[in-house]
């Protein structure tokens, strides 16, 4: 399995020639998981050929890159661009778990579109706001947001594609409404839009099974079935221990060229795609070190200490503003080696100071 987990870093990008820019990382990824910003700042500047937080956060300020709950019901970075596309194939079955939880919060559709009108109110004519910003208005116009019910209505808007996550302002992402953020977006047929799904989701994780792919999207079989009748002719397969795997062409090439760089030690923010985008994450992950990365399994991942492919161990960074230093723990002992790599890595890489 040690050549899936290289196929996989270069694939990502993570391993060989940086993308151009936070914006083609994120179209390069589809969709990464961001509950975390930092993490997810972070995890961007990575792929970026000479990526900066910096760097990042004006793709968020110039409308390049944009957050939202496209898939699963999760906050995820994507394109601008692909926002919407993403929205009508992966927030209809979320839209449809969450009824219940609406109805027991006594969020009926009278109460979404109500809210929806005071914030186009709030946000209209380009004037973005911070989330608490935005719910105190609510409130004050009757639109109750105690009890997890703003957090609610915002997702709801979010996933009925009103609202998004614009430019960062003070450390906080602000909310922005779609329309005026996102002035060309692509539109895609709904068969086309899952054929591009699946494609892009294997060049950019390749190698992946369609188990790894249904889990990542939370698309319906019937769905996932159309998607890769679509992408397959353009993916290549590879088949270990039984097992399928779809794949760019032109991945083995990439490793092959850049495999002494996917060997190297990284240090992987906590819900970076590395581990996140995948069902099974054995092939860099082993099974009794798992629970190391999620304590208790409660859903928060741990930063990452990758070596050769594999997670070896975690990783933080404590301190002061602007002095803070990296420690690491490893699941058994850390090479000589990677133990020097570790505090040179974090030095050098986009992490927070």
């Amino acid at each position: 399995m040690g050549d899936i987990a290289l196929l996989r870093l270069v694939a990502q990008r993570l391993a060989g020639p940086g993308l151009a820019g936070a914006a083609a990382a994120a179209r390069w990824l589809t969709a990464a998981q961001a509950q975390d910003h930092g993490g997810a700042v972070t995890s961007v500047a990575l792929r970026v050929a000479g990526g900066t937080r910096a760097a990042v956060e004006a793709a968020f300020a110039a409308g390049e890159v944009v957050k939202s709950w496209p898939l699963r019901g999760t906050l995820h970075l994507v394109a601008a661009e692909d926002l919407p596309w993403i929205l009508t194939v992966g927030a209809p079955r979320v839209i449809a778990k969450a009824a219940a939880r609406l109805t027991d919060l006594a969020i009926d559709d009278k109460t979404i579109g109500y809210a929806g009108e005071l914030t186009r109110e709030a946000l209209g004519g380009g004037r973005p706001a911070r989330r608490d910003e935005l719910l105190a208005g609510w409130d004050k116009a009757g639109v109750a947001t105690d009890g997890q019910r703003g957090y609610h209505i915002l997702r709801q808007l979010a996933m009925t594609g009103v609202v998004c996550f614009g430019p960062v302002h003070g450390g906080e992402q602000l909310v922005v409404l779609v329309e005026e953020w996102i002035p060309r977006p692509r539109r895609p047929e709904r068969e086309e839009a899952l054929g591009e799904l699946a494609l892009r989701y294997f060049r950019g994780h390749g190698p992946a099974t369609v188990k790894d792919y249904t889990r990542w999207t939370g698309l319906t079989a019937a769905e996932v079935k159309v998607g890769l009748a679509t992408a397959r002719p353009q993916l290549a397969a590879i088949h270990v221990d039984g097992v399928e795997y779809l794949l760019d062409p032109a991945t083995p090439d990439l490793l092959a060229a850049h495999r002494k760089a996917a060997r190297e030690v990284l240090l992987l923010p906590g819900f970076d795609e590395y581990m996140l985008g995948y069902a099974d994450r054995s092939a860099a992950l082993p099974t009794a070190y798992a629970e190391r990365i999620v304590p208790g399994g409660n859903g928060v991942f741990q930063p990452t200490v990758v070596s050769a492919g594999q997670v070896v161990g975690t990783w933080r960074a404590a301190g002061k503003p602007g002095r803070r230093e990296v420690t690491a723990t490893p699941f058994a002992a850390f090479t000589r080696s990677v133990a020097a790599a570790i505090p040179k890595r974090y030095a050098a890489g986009p992490y927070p100071r």
